[in-house]
């Protein structure tokens, strides 16, 4: 039973870093300056809000990462945040959410 347990947590802590598997570090670069030039345009280049809310961490507590990665991919109906869908995948748009999650694009 213990290993049953002890599997069951190394699957749920290997979930969220699977999510990072497969991005180059080159990709990362590049959804780097994504999210710097192209979100930064609406969110500000700070990301301190503009047309579009703040992504700064302290504004983003209480979203997770996969909610945040969903509207990365969907976009917001009935406002200026499109999809981003036909040029990220579901790994590259978590990775986004992650990083603005994290503060590091700071």
């Amino acid at each position: 039973m213990t290993r049953l347990i002890w599997l069951a947590l190394s699957l749920v802590i290997a979930v969220p870093l699977a999510a990072n598997d497969g991005i180059s570090s080159r990709r990362q670069q590049e959804l780097s300056n994504i999210l710097v030039q192209d979100c930064g345009s609406c969110h500000g280049l700070t990301m301190r809000g503009g047309l579009g809310p703040a992504l700064l961490p302290d504004a983003l507590s209480g979203k997770s990462a996969e909610a945040i990665s969903a509207v990365i991919m969907n976009g917001r109906p009935g406002s200026a945040m499109p999809p981003w869908r036909a040029l990220l995948s579901p790994a590259e748009a978590r990775w986004m959410a992650d990083i603005l999650l994290s503060g590091e694009l700071q």
